[in-house]
């Protein structure tokens, strides 16, 4: 087992002083799994002064001990280590908190306090002079429970989970990421205690959520939220898909199509926002569902989607480019696209409503809802000629300051002052140039614009009103021919 030397040094710092010094919790695990630790952390009796008096280059800006410790390394897990005093921790009255941290003499102590058995053993790394092997200390059966790839709780746990309800997620995260199963009398209490979940922040949870969401086992993670008994508290409105049949399109309930797509973006590593949106992609079904059997539909369900991602996102304290980018995948991943049926023109309407930048992974889960599906609603093919388009159509207008001339161009030509007009008509004008590139030079604009001035501000929001709802009646009655 090999521990990097700016941890062994730290160790041999501490005990060299007269104190107990040990490499601690997750980072043990790794490496008893045969794995690379992220982060590094110590354990060691030696008060937080003490500590920082033997480690000049420092910082202590906590209550529980820990003192972070700067090593200078170029390895981003190991520029700084975490050592902490041996520790103890009384009730916890809002199930987060500890009410009083105290300082403990023995490692026992402290190993006692820790969530699960593989994460309550400590390592003594091997010295030339006085250990001549590594030693690992293990007082709960946490090596016992990696061979049988178990999370069981570190002794009673109810009151390891009264005492930090997040607790019940990490379970489920870690039995997620390291492919194992939580242990029978854990997984009981957590289903017993799981509505306590609920009093803990939203950032606490989005983080734990969000470990889960980015494993490679995620769609394994989500069942075991459900079976737990903590999705609930997590993402109700995910759950509200649950045995809810779907049409001829797929063999799958909407749950279990949601669950199958976030599987397949997590065995192709894609990014969070994929994820995310292959997991929600659909979570509008289940409010527009009418009818029953194989020609049951669920129009307008990307809309209702979109609006109900962008409030899970926010709820759960996302940040602001995430809740945009997921919620538009979300809103747009029904787009429509059929070879000989679907226009350049189309195609540029919806490079302008979702963005260059996002096609990409907007065809991402537009696969991932293929393959959720069981039976492909889109054939490959269909789908890189759509690329094929999109690639054709890249150069093209799609937005206004893409356009030949621009407000100041406008109120030349006009002769108007600024205002909500010049808006409208250069709106009016791309809506033109979207249907044909060609009409986009000085010449044809000048035109337009002047033929579009002779109109008043509401004629001008009447006439683009009529026009982009014609578009959306034209869009859905081909979404309606094919159940879609």
């Amino acid at each position: 087992m090999e521990i990097p030397e700016k941890v062994k040094n730290i160790i041999e710092t501490l005990e060299g002083s007269g104190f107990e010094a040990y490499a601690v919790g997750g980072c043990v695990r790794d490496i008893l799994l045969g794995r690379t630790p992220k982060d590094w952390d110590v354990t060691t009796n030696a008060a937080p002064e003490k500590i920082q008096e033997l480690f000049p280059d420092s910082f202590y800006e906590n209550r529980f001990g820990t003192v972070g410790v700067k090593t200078e390394s170029e390895d981003p897990d190991l520029a700084v280590v975490e050592v902490t005093t041996f520790r103890a921790e009384s009730a916890y009255s809002d199930m987060r908190h500890p009410d009083e941290v105290r300082f403990v003499k023995t490692l026992g102590e402290d190993l006692a306090r820790r969530d699960f058995t593989v994460n309550a053993m400590a390592l003594q790394p091997a010295t030339s002079d006085q250990r001549p092997a590594t030693r690992i200390i293990d007082p709960f059966g946490g090596q016992n429970d990696l061979e049988a790839k178990l999370i069981r709780a570190v002794g009673n746990p109810e009151e390891r989970f009264k005492e930090d309800a997040l607790r019940m997620l990490r379970a489920v995260r870690l039995a997620t990421a390291l492919d194992f199963v939580i242990e029978k009398e854990t997984l009981a209490a957590i289903q017993k205690n799981a509505s306590s979940l609920k009093e803990i922040s939203q950032e606490r949870i989005r983080d734990e959520f969000t470990k889960l969401v980015m494993t490679d086992k995620a769609a394994d993670g989500i069942r075991l939220l459900e079976e737990a008994g903590l999705l609930a508290c997590v993402l109700a409105e995910l759950r509200e898909g649950i045995d809810v049949a779907q049409n001829l399109h797929h063999i799958y309930t909407v749950f279990e199509h949601n669950v199958r797509a976030l599987e397949y973006t997590a065995r192709k590593k894609y990014s969070l926002q994929v994820r995310l949106a292959s997991l929600l992609h659909d979570v509008g079904k289940p409010q527009t569902k009418r009818g029953e059997g194989k020609y049951a539909t669920f129009y307008g369900h990307d809309v209702v989607g979109g609006r109900m991602t962008e409030k899970i996102l926010s709820r759960l304290r996302f940040g602001s480019q995430i809740v945009d980018k997921v919620t538009l995948l979300v809103r747009y991943h029904l787009f429509y696209y059929n070879v000989g049926e679907v226009t350049e023109s189309s195609v540029r309407r919806l490079l302008k409503n979702v963005g260059p930048e996002n096609i990409e992974d907007l065809v991402k889960v537009r696969e991932a809802d293929r393959i959720g599906s069981g039976v492909p609603k889109a054939v490959p093919y269909k789908l890189r000629h759509f690329k094929y388009m999109v690639e054709k159509v890249s150069k093209d207008p799609i937005s206004a300051k893409m356009l030949a001339i621009d407000g100041n161009d406008l109120m030349k030509i006009l002769a108007i002052e600024p205002g909500p007009k010049i808006g409208l008509i250069l709106n009016a004008l791309l809506g033109e140039v979207l249907e044909d590139p060609a009409k986009n030079t000085i010449e044809r604009l000048t035109e337009r614009a002047k033929e579009f001035d002779t109109q008043s501000a509401d004629e001008l929001k009447k006439y683009l009103h009529i026009k982009e709802k014609k578009i959306q009646e034209e869009e859905e009655a081909t979404r309606k021919k094919f159940y879609v």
